[in-house]
């Protein structure tokens, strides 16, 4: 019984997860149609080229977004066991592209990390990114120490927005029915660090939002 509840789980968290990147892809792509529409119709010189510059930026949004969301929620067979620190790197940047009020610093003490940190860093920076709603700064840090990855980010800002059931879904005490696309990376982070024999953690002041993880480096 208790293996069906599981799968019942586990399938549910999957389907809430594509949800969460079809809510977030919706607005690329349907600027992407927008913008062909406009260009179908217009004839002047002038708009066209901008219609062409808002297809670009529309397309490389969504690609920025796809790529990260790849090794954030996906297999990414692509990589390895270990993926390097400039990979993560790149995707948050991207991802934060536009974000002029978000600005981001990196301490990475290793060239490699296994890819369950670094899914786990991917995660943390986007409930991070989406707490800052008034801008701040997110600080991410990473290194493999006595076995084990340590990653931590911190989230400093005028405003932290943190729906509480993330942090339910983080402790691992959220209940199955209350599963959303919205608490669905951090109820994935909590099973997939449990399993390996790790630990999530987080602290909510009024300033800052702090994630921290303890993922073996095996894992």
């Amino acid at each position: 019984m208790s293996d069906t509840i599981d799968r019942t789980i586990a399938l549910d968290l999957a389907s809430l997860l594509c949800s969460r990147l079809c809510h977030d892809m919706l607005s690329p792509v349907g600027a992407l149609s927008n913008g062909l529409e406009l260009l179908a119709e217009e004839k002047d010189p002038a708009m066209r080229e901008r219609c062409f510059e808002l297809l670009e930026q529309s397309a490389r949004v969504s690609a920025n977004k796809l790529k990260f969301y790849r090794l954030a929620f996906g297999a990414a067979g692509g990589f390895g066991d270990l993926i390097p620190v400039g990979e993560p790197r790149a995707l948050i940047e991207a991802l934060l592209a536009g974000k002029d009020r978000v600005a981001v610093n990196f301490a990475l003490g290793n060239d490699m990390l296994p890819k369950s940190a670094v899914k786990t860093l991917l995660n943390f920076a986007l409930i991070a990114i989406d707490a800052l709603v008034r801008g701040g700064t997110i600080d991410i840090a990473a290194e493999i120490r006595d076995g084990a990855a340590e990653i931590v980010v911190r989230a400093a800002g005028p405003r932290i927005a943190f729906d509480p059931t993330i942090g339910l879904a983080l402790d691992g005490n959220l209940a199955p029915g209350d599963l959303s696309s919205k608490t669905a990376p951090a109820a994935m982070l909590q099973v997939m660090a449990a399993g390996l024999g790790g630990s999530v953690q987080y602290a909510l002041s009024e300033e800052a939002l702090v994630m921290g993880a303890v993922i073996p480096a095996q894992g």
